[in-house]
């Protein structure tokens, strides 16, 4: 029987030109972030299952891929009880552990940056991958909004660096949506589904989380308190910001909307000096257990989705470490970054045009000394019409190349120029 060649489902095989796109946006971020002083770190794929459904993960706890114990005889009475590893369905997580263990060997505050492939079992469509790769750069030890503040700015420069400039920054605070549904008298035990719903309004509308919210035992009422609330939150001004927040929740603690300003002063300011927009966002959740303060999103008129997004979790490190250390961070969307992008910038690249005839000696001394230029220098040996050749050179992204002949160098001439035809 023939074998199928095609990869997983969720999955995909990349091509050089989708791959050279790819290098160069994950370089451009890189540059940046480490401009900011944000350090590379690294995190295995596989993670302890309890840690992974430790019920900080939120929805993302039920795709998780696990990954059977070893040595089973026989069958336990539950299928959960199979599996004692999971691949990580996000970045955050596994730093966490990684903090707690090497937190004494690592700076105060410590600038961690990561780049690697999370996997989650989503339903595959159209820019959902049950494999993808997250890019995150995380603060922890300040507590102070400065953490808000700094991965905001660094973020929007290293996306606009690889491209995509022109993004709004959505804000919000879990402790504002807590004392939200504190204030529509929601009881404590049940603001977790609140939060899970509310999530839900760019999707499903009011209506539908109208529906949801009384199926989980919202009264109507209480449903009408917060659409209220919220609707008279939306487009609020810098300068407004503190007394509105007050005024539609009460309740609300005198530093959260401090907070809150302090965070917009500083993306005013950045405004100022490149294209940005930005919004309080009263419906933004995020749909993460873990988050304990700011919370924001990035979005760009190209993407249905948010780009990025993020926000403070300054009680999950605690789990790890025994006591709890200030953490804020921020995850770009890299596959949808990419998918924003048609191609990357041409490369300077070489083709080495060899005849049959030419030793190898001769190729490779002409590809070393283009190559002493910092050069990307490629051999191919001449096969089949010229015209044709140098067309599939031109498709597979070379600039231009250089003909060897035996005993004859020819000079080097641009692909897709007159005197290359």
């Amino acid at each position: 029987m023939k074998m199928d060649n095609s990869p997983a489902r969720g999955t995909r095989d990349l091509l050089p030109a989708t791959v050279a796109v790819r290098d160069h946006v994950l370089a451009r971020i890189t540059e940046v972030y480490h401009r900011y002083g944000y350090q590379r770190i690294e995190t295995p794929a596989l993670e302890d299952i309890a840690r992974l459904t430790g019920g900080q993960g939120g929805e993302n706890e039920k795709l998780i891929f696990k990954v059977l114990r070893r040595g089973l005889t026989e069958l336990p009475g539950s299928l959960d009880e199979l599996a004692d590893l999971g691949l990580r369905f996000d970045l955050t997580v596994p730093l966490t552990r990684f903090y707690g263990n090497n937190h004494a060997a690592l700076p105060v505050p410590f600038r961690s940056f990561q780049f690697g492939p999370v996997w989650r079992a989503e339903r595959p469509q159209k820019g959902r991958y049950r494999q993808f790769n997250q890019c995150d750069i995380d603060l922890i030890g300040e507590e102070s909004v400065l953490a808000e503040a700094e991965l905001i700015e660094a973020t929007t420069e290293a996306l606009a660096a690889a491209g995509v400039p022109g993004v709004t920054v959505r804000l919000s605070d879990r402790r504002f949506l807590s004392a939200l549904a504190d204030n529509a008298g929601i009881a404590t035990e049940a603001q977790g589904g609140f939060f899970i719903t509310l999530d839900k309004l760019d999707k499903v509308g009011w209506d539908g989380v109208r529906k949801e919210l009384v199926s989980r035992g919202v009264a109507e009422a209480q449903v009408d308190g917060v659409q209220q609330a919220i609707t008279a939150l939306q487009g609020l001004e810098e300068a407004k910001l503190a007394d509105q927040l007050t005024d539609a929740v009460p309740s609300l603690p005198e530093n959260v909307a401090a907070d809150l300003v302090a965070t917009t002063q500083a993306l005013a300011e950045l405004a100022k000096t490149r294209e940005l927009d930005w919004e309080f966002d009263p419906t933004l959740v995020r749909g993460m257990g873990y988050y304990t303060g700011q919370i924001f999103e990035l979005s760009h008129p190209g993407s249905s989705s948010s780009v990025a997004g993020g926000g403070r979790y300054d009680r999950l490190i605690g789990r790890s470490l025994g006591k709890d250390v200030p953490a804020c961070g921020f995850s770009i969307g890299f596959e949808r970054i990419v998918d924003l992008l048609d191609s990357a910038p041409r490369v300077d690249t070489v083709a080495v045009l060899h005849e049959a005839d030419v030793s190898p000696a001769e190729v490779l001394a002409v590809a070393r000394q283009l190559r002493a230029e910092g050069r990307q220098v490629t051999a191919i040996k001449r096969r089949g019409k010229f015209g044709a050749q140098l067309g599939r050179l031109e498709e597979w992204g070379y600039t231009s190349f250089v003909h060897v002949k035996a005993g004859e160098v020819a000079g080097e001439r641009v692909l897709g120029s007159r005197e290359s035809s």
